[in-house]
C-alpha cells in the first residue's frame, strides 16, 4: 500500500506541477464562472466551487508534502555522501538534519563565524550589483 501510494503521490505531484494542471483548474475555474448566471449565482452554485477547490487543496498537501519528504531525503542522502568522500570534510555534520532549530542555528552561526571572510562578502556584493 505504501509503495502504491508513493508512486501515486509522485506523479499527482510531478503533474500539478505542469502548465497543463494550470491550464485545466483554469479551464475548470472560467467554467464555473461562465455557469454562474445559469444557476442565477446561487448559494449552491458557489459552494460547489468551494468545496471542490478545498476537497482538492485538502489532498494535495499530502500527496505533495510526501513527493518532498522523499526529495528531502534523497538530498540528505547524497550530501551525507558528498561529505564522507571529502577527505578534509568533517564527517560530524553527517545526520545534523535530526538536530532541533536551536542546534542548527548555532551550528549555522558557529560556521558562518569560522567563515567570515570579508573579501569573500565584498565579492557577494559585487555579484548582487551593489557595488
Amino acid at each position: 500500500m505504501g509503495r502504491i501510494f508513493e508512486r501515486f503521490a509522485q506523479a499527482v505531484a510531478g503533474w500539478a506541477g505542469r502548465p497543463p494542471a494550470f491550464a485545466f483548474a483554469f479551464l475548470i475555474i472560467v467554467g464555473w464562472g461562465i455557469s454562474g448566471p445559469l444557476f442565477h449565482w446561487s448559494d449552491t452554485w458557489q459552494l460547489v466551487i468551494n468545496t471542490g477547490t478545498t476537497i482538492v487543496t485538502f489532498l494535495m498537501v499530502f500527496l505533495i508534502q510526501n513527493a518532498q519528504n522523499r526529495d528531502a531525503a534523497a538530498l540528505q542522502a547524497k550530501l551525507d555522501e558528498v561529505i564522507r568522500a571529502i577527505d578534509n570534510a568533517r564527517n560530524e555534520f553527517i545526520g545534523i538534519e535530526h538536530l532541533g532549530e536551536r542546534e542548527l542555528l548555532a551550528i549555522r552561526d558557529r560556521l558562518e563565524h569560522e567563515c567570515a571572510d570579508t573579501a569573500r562578502h565584498e565579492g557577494i556584493e559585487v555579484l548582487l550589483g551593489r557595488r
